[in-house]
């Protein structure tokens, strides 16, 4: 396929291309296809050319300024959940949910992000199940800002077990906050951004946002809170039930993790995959399974983890 910019400007095209053409490797890397430019004319081949040929296009017309690398890859997240001819057309931009952060216009960037939005408005159970990069994380604690900001609940309950992956930490020095620190760095990363590191801190100040670890959790009931249990499937199922049934008047809970990175002693039965079939046909909660295209990353991170599936199943 190839794509041709008559009388092209060199600014825009510079900055479509990027520095040192970083631009075009990663949709090279991310549709899978090869790209070669002379000039204005760029030759693509590969099964999704065409596609790459559109994105090229739109990023022309945005290359005004020059693009940020984190454009660039939330586009090649979008594209390639548009649907093809023949296809039922994706969610009107009207009806996809909005988040209320300091990101203006957060939304889901895959149809499953958009339903496990949806699914934490509308239920007051909602489990995030998947692979790393999906957004499990992100988008439960952006529910949680929006709800906060909306006045739907008093406070955010971060909670996650204190499980270390594969490594012996030994002895933590620090009060209880301290020690668990370290565990809830990705919550953390997500309030920041979502809030702004003052309002967030002003927020842990006057304990609107708890830290609550999950061995603490016994004997606790939660309420007007939006509480986000992260890393589940390093809890045990009496863990899990234990957590499930903090929950109060006018609280939500979102619960997230990933089956295929369990740090659990061997032999240990895990919670969130007992609970997801325990639960699964209970009314009032849901469940979102994410899959490895629901990745929004680097366009790496989803072809290692499906270089990793394959390899499991050899």
């Amino acid at each position: 396929m190839q794509v041709t910019f008559p009388d092209a400007d060199n600014t825009r095209l510079a900055n479509l291309c990027g520095v040192l053409d970083e631009n075009l490797r990663q949709i090279e890397t991310a549709l899978n296809v090869n790209i070669h430019r002379r000039g204005e004319v760029f030759q693509i081949s590969g099964d999704k050319a065409e596609a790459a040929g559109l994105l090229i296009k739109d990023f022309y017309q945005r290359a005004r300024k020059p693009l940020d690398i984190d454009d660039i890859q939330l586009a090649l997240v979008e594209i390639v959940h548009k649907p093809r001819a023949g296809e039922a057309p994706q969610d009107a931009p009207s009806d996809i949910p909005v988040l209320m952060t300091r990101r203006a216009g957060l939304h889901g960037r895959t149809p499953r992000q958009n339903s496990y939005i949806r699914q934490m408005q509308e239920h007051d159970i909602t489990f995030g199940i998947g692979p790393a990069g999906t957004g499990k994380t992100y988008l439960a604690v952006a529910g949680a800002v929006d709800a906060l900001e909306r006045d739907l609940v008093k406070r955010i309950v971060l909670v996650r077990p204190a499980v270390e992956a594969g490594e012996h930490l030994g002895f933590l020095p620090g009060d209880l906050v301290q020690k668990v620190d370290p565990y809830l760095r990705p919550l953390y990363d997500a309030l920041w951004d979502l809030m702004g590191f003052d309002k967030a801190s002003r927020a842990f100040d006057r304990q609107v946002i708890e830290v609550a670890p999950l061995a603490f959790m016994r004997g606790r009931t939660l309420n007007h809170a939006f509480i986000i249990l992260d890393e589940a499937q390093n809890t045990t199922p009496e863990q899990m039930k234990m957590f499930l049934t903090r929950i109060g008047f006018g609280s939500k809970a979102v619960v997230t993790g990933d089956v295929t990175q369990i740090d659990l002693a061997r032999g240990q039965k895990c919670g969130l995959i007992e609970a997801r079939e325990v639960l699964k046909a209970v009314r009032g909660i849901a469940f979102t399974e994410f899959m490895n295209d629901d990745v929004v990353r680097h366009p790496l991170v989803a072809r290692i983890i499906d270089a990793y599936d394959a390899y499991g199943r050899n």
